[in-house]
């Protein structure tokens, strides 16, 4: 891996931690009372909660495209987003947020890799590589995280 290729991969993994120039995600979930987690604000689309699984199957779906030339993608837009405002309960709130972490962990393994070509086109797809999948992660991430600071705002539980 070239230094050039070494530095940029750090940037990534920095965009995809979170944070720099914004509020991690785990800033953004920090105490938040679980009794807000399925309120839906009036003027908004959704929860906290469909916003937290929606990150969730959506990083997990770049992870899984990314490593799985097999992998088929949940339809657009119903297979991305939670019905429910609310959580089923708080196994499944847990759960999303680890997969969160998990799967983040996981895409940065890949950027990591000693024969990570980040700039080729994966063989499947149509053009896509794992920069433009990195970059779009942490893209994705980050406006959602913002709704969630707002909702919060919205809601009188943001510091």
């Amino acid at each position: 891996m070239s230094n050039n290729t070494k530095e940029l991969v750090k940037s990534l993994k920095e965009l995809l931690a979170g944070g720099n120039a914004h509020a991690t995600f785990d800033d953004a979930i920090k105490g938040l009372p679980a009794k807000l987690r399925g309120v839906v604000r009036e003027g908004m689309p959704y929860s906290i909660w469909q916003l937290v699984d929606h990150i969730r199957i959506t990083q997990w779906d770049i992870l899984e495209f990314s490593r799985d030339p097999k992998h088929k993608s949940p339809s657009w837009p119903e297979g991305y987003w939670p019905k429910d405002p609310e959580p089923p309960d708080e196994a499944a709130w847990k759960h999303a947020v680890d997969q969160i972490k998990k799967d983040n962990k996981a895409f940065i393994h890949l950027l990591e890799a000693p024969d990570a070509d980040l700039f080729a086109p994966f063989p499947h797809g149509d053009g896509q590589h794992l920069l433009r999948e990195a970059l779009l992660i942490g893209d994705h991430t980050s406006y959602h995280t913002g709704e969630i600071i707002v909702i919060r705002r919205l809601l009188g539980a943001w510091k």
